[in-house]
């Protein structure tokens, strides 16, 4: 049986030992006794508290601190994520990421524009340790922006696998996943990196630090 230690410890971007990380996560779970009921509020406040945003920084460690991410109350999926798995290791679950290549057919006009591609690589969420198995959990699109742009939300019981659904809520093609690409006990920095350049090439990815390399103030 693998060892449950390493996703448990804190890491330099997981940092499930910071002040802001564990005061947040024993305020959401104050009172609630069941591990899957702990999974639960935190999978939905990194849900739909953290808004998401895919021009988020992203070429540095620091752009993935979890404590930072809670601050800054937004991030794209792999931030959004890493700061999941900071509040449950916090309160002791075991949670790894997963990363995985997926088509997004209903991507906004200016991002496919940048990327040059509906191919998202890699794209990043949680397995989260509950009652002997592991259980993908996916934070990443908030309720708000779901129904704005009629996505049909992710839901998460602590049960059952909880990824992006295949249609949107027009019944037309929106998520469709390629390729699994593992699991980490942390941000594999260089690997998300070589594979963004793979994806959108080395010219666009230099242009996106620059124009996106910076967090927006709030």
């Amino acid at each position: 049986m693998e060892t449950m230690e390493k996703y448990l410890k804190p890491t330099l971007t997981i940092d499930c030992d910071a002040k802001s990380i564990k005061e947040m996560a024993q305020d959401l779970t104050r009172g609630r006794e069941e591990t899957t009921e702990k999974a639960r509020v935190l999978f939905y406040f990194v849900r739909d508290e953290i808004k998401y945003n895919p021009y988020s920084p992203f070429h540095l460690l620091e752009h993935y601190r979890a404590s930072t991410i809670l601050s800054r109350r937004e991030g794209y999926c792999v931030q959004k994520a890493v700061l999941l798995a900071a509040l449950a290791r916090a309160v002791d679950i075991p949670t790894r990421l997963r990363f995985a290549r997926l088509r997004n057919h209903h991507l906004p006009p200016k991002a496919l524009t940048l990327l040059g591609t509906n191919v998202m690589s890699p794209h990043g969420y949680d397995e989260l340790y509950i009652n002997g198995k592991w259980i993908k959990a996916t934070p990443t699109f908030d309720l708000k922006m779901c129904l704005e742009n009629r996505i049909i939300p992710v839901e998460f019981d602590s049960t059952s696998d909880a990824t992006f659904h295949p249609y949107n809520q027009d019944g037309k093609l929106h998520i469709e996943y390629i390729e699994d690409c593992g699991y980490y006990p942390d941000i594999p920095l260089d690997k998300i990196l070589s594979a963004w350049v793979q994806a959108y090439g080395s010219e666009r990815v230099e242009w996106y630090k620059v124009n996106f390399g910076k967090p927006r103030q709030h």
